[in-house]
């Protein structure tokens, strides 16, 4: 009883914080995201803000090289609602600059900075950008599509810049750090367009989300919140400042609480806890993918000599959360689970290992999600004889939805900027003639204590045998054998066989013996969901926020004359045995069964 007391107690002084700080945000506000910040700036003007590899602002420093920017885009002829891409990898001038934009009401696409080619030139696309603001390590790729984009945009380089590019930082340079006129901004509200993000792409191109002041204040605002920073704390972020996790709740974590963000371009494992140590970082922001990494890496001097008393992100997997709170003694653990577009939600403020968050049952009215009985047949929430759907019963997996208010700045669905991709997410006569829905496409399960976890993303599940297979299960099963380092499962369709066969990419080390691997499988999954094919790589292709890319294979199946690398089927007496083109043709007209 004392330690549920204590959990609740937890639970809800981090509910409270959370809900104090994302009060009184509304679309018709005139306060945007842009004034939260210039208020920090009162606050702690001489503070240091943001720290990037040897490089330093204060707040104060911050906010004249925003109003720089702003008044870039004023002398450029930009008006409020043009777009201006940022397509740069995280350095010091990434905030400031879609910050300064902000302030003249005009909107930034946060563009992936690892885009190359079609993925590339369809963002820029979407963006429909005037002016596209590159560096030294950016440009390059940029020139490669220009032919491929129906606009030519105005190019601006922050470093030397190459033929055809203006000289940003010279620009800048010379303008002045007053703030730009207060006119500007009448009219413009929190329901205005900030920002454009795109989502990962992980099975396909990326669709742009439009996002509003209001979702950026919900985010930083609500991280602000959630975390308990305050002016002391130097957070720690090496995530894409391109996407929500680490341009938005880590920034708003410490820059709306007088902290300091310690910025790297990209992350190192290697690299990390002498980072950490030496910058005396109190936080960190993660992406679970991230924690599996560090845990992945042999014993550094560095990883409990730290003043690390917590860790914030999404996706950590109950494997790894143990290795976070034990081998590396970080206190507190901050999972919260929600998406860039999405209206859901949800925090484990009190540290349950391996939740996404938790909706306890006293409070469920106050929460816009619900899960649902899904069809794994169909890919869609199951509907009864009455054509409304159900709640899952405790324990049950089904899909997420979050009810849509336009009322309720935490519900709304403002979309993409694809109107017919939009109107795919939104499902209506859901338990009400007329209500609508969000579909979050990921399938979660709630426990008893109104705990909820992850199970799998919509699709991601797969038919086998008459039973369903989580990819995100058996991932977690074969990452647990000795010598796989990661593991991303996936379906593939075999001829002549209903639903679609397992089929797993591993990166492996020293460690790995396939015999081992082969009677594990035979010991923790089921027979159907045990995996009918292996292929091994040295790395997994992943997307810039660490999550894996499945696309490229499926496409690719089990065909040895397409798959590069070891590939392996599974035969009849559970070992694995090397697919070569002559057992591939036998798969294929049924003379080997899988």
């Amino acid at each position: 009883m004392i330690a549920s007391l204590a959990r609740d107690l937890r639970f809800a002084s981090g509910l409270y914080r959370t809900l104090a700080r994302v009060r009184g945000i509304h679309p018709a506000s005139p306060r945007r995201i842009c004034d939260d910040l210039e208020a920090s700036v009162r606050g702690w003007r001489d503070r240091e803000a943001l720290r990037f590899e040897g490089r330093s602002l204060t707040y104060g420093e911050m906010d004249a090289l925003a109003n720089r920017f702003a008044r870039w885009a004023l002398e450029a002829g930009l008006k409020p609602g043009d777009r201006v891409a940022l397509f740069l990898p995280n350095r010091i001038e990434y905030l400031p600059a879609w910050y300064g934009l902000s302030k003249v009401g005009v909107v930034s696409a946060l563009i992936n900075n690892q885009l190359t080619g079609q993925a590339l030139a369809h963002c820029l696309t979407l963006a429909g950008a005037h002016e596209v603001i590159v560096d030294a390590e950016t440009s390059r790729a940029l020139q490669d599509v220009l032919g491929d984009l129906e606009h030519t945009p105005r190019l601006w380089s922050l470093d030397a810049p190459l033929p055809g590019e203006g000289d940003l930082a010279a620009d800048l340079a010379g303008r002045s750090a007053d703030p730009p006129p207060a006119a500007i901004r009448e009219g413009l509200k929190a329901g205005d367009t900030a920002l454009l993000i795109y989502t990962s792409g992980t099975t396909g191109l990326p669709k742009a989300a439009r996002v509003t002041h209001v979702r950026v204040q919900l985010y930083m605002r609500g991280f602000a919140g959630a975390t308990g920073a305050g002016p002391d704390d130097r957070i720690y972020v090496a995530l894409p400042l391109y996407h929500a996790t680490g341009g938005l709740c880590g920034m708003g974590a410490a820059l709306l609480n007088g902290a300091c963000v310690v910025l790297r371009a990209k992350f190192s494992a290697t690299q990390f806890w002498e980072d950490i140590r030496r910058e005396g970082c109190t936080q960190f922001v993660y992406i679970g993918e991230l924690c599996r990494y560090l845990a992945n890496q042999p014993p550094h001097p560095d990883e409990r000599s730290h003043q690390l008393r917590l860790a914030f992100g999404n996706g950590l997997r109950p494997d790894v959360w143990d290795k976070v709170t034990g081998r590396f003694g970080v206190p507190r653990v901050l999972e919260f689970y929600g998406s860039t577009e999405g209206n859901v939600s949800m925090f484990n403020f009190d540290g349950r290992a391996g939740a996404i968050g938790r909706i306890p049952r006293p409070l469920k009215q106050r929460f816009n999600a619900r899960i649902v009985r899904f069809d794994y047949e169909s890919e869609a929430p199951l509907r009864g004889a009455d054509g409304y759907c159900t709640e899952a019963d405790a324990g049950e997996a089904g899909e997420c939805l979050g009810r849509i208010d336009s009322a309720d700045p935490r519900a709304e669905f403002t979309g993409y900027l694809d109107s017919t991709a939009s109107e795919k997410k939104v499902l209506r006569n859901v338990f009400a003639p007329g209500d609508a829905w969000f579909r979050t496409g990921d399938l979660l399960r709630q426990d008893a204590d109104g705990y909820v976890y992850f199970v799998d993303r919509v699709g991601d599940t797969f038919r086998w045998k008459g039973e369903n297979v989580s990819t995100a299960e058996v991932a977690l099963r074969l990452q647990a054998v000795p010598g796989v380092i990661e593991a991303n499962v996936y379906g593939v369709a075999v001829p002549g066989a209903d639903g679609r066969a397992g089929m797993a990419a591993l990166v492996t080390n020293g460690d790995f013996d396939i015999g081992i691997l082969a009677a594990r499988i035979a010991a923790d999954l089921p027979e159907y969901a045990r995996p009918a094919f292996l292929r091994l790589q040295p790395e997994m292709a992943v997307t810039g926020t660490f999550k894996q890319r499945k696309v490229d294979l499926v496409e690719e199946g089990f065909d040895p004359g397409r798959v590069t690398g070891p590939l392996f089927h599974r035969a009849a007496d559970g070992g694995y045995r090397p697919l070569d083109p002559a057992a591939h043709e036998g798969i294929i007209h049924g003379r080997i069964r899988i």
